[in-house]
């Protein structure tokens, strides 16, 4: 279970900050609904070859300031 919640507000900021991050993603890699925290969380981890706790920590940084640039 992940420890966030992302609203469909805010997952627009998010996606931007990852894609900053890690050019490499493709759309499909960042497909999100309200509530599927969990897929996406798995998903990542996948394709990035990184733990699920690097990802869930990756994504709460970029939640915890959203008008900030930096992930």
């Amino acid at each position: 279970m992940v420890p966030f919640k992302i609203s469909d507000e805010q997952w627009p900021v998010v996606k931007l900050k990852l894609l900053r991050k890690y050019r490499d993603l493709s759309e499909a890699d960042l497909a999100y609904q309200e509530g599927q925290e969990e897929e996406l969380v798995n998903r990542l981890a996948k394709r990035l070859n990184r733990n699920r706790e690097y990802v869930i920590f990756t994504i709460s940084k970029g939640l915890s300031d959203l008008k900030s640039n930096q992930l």
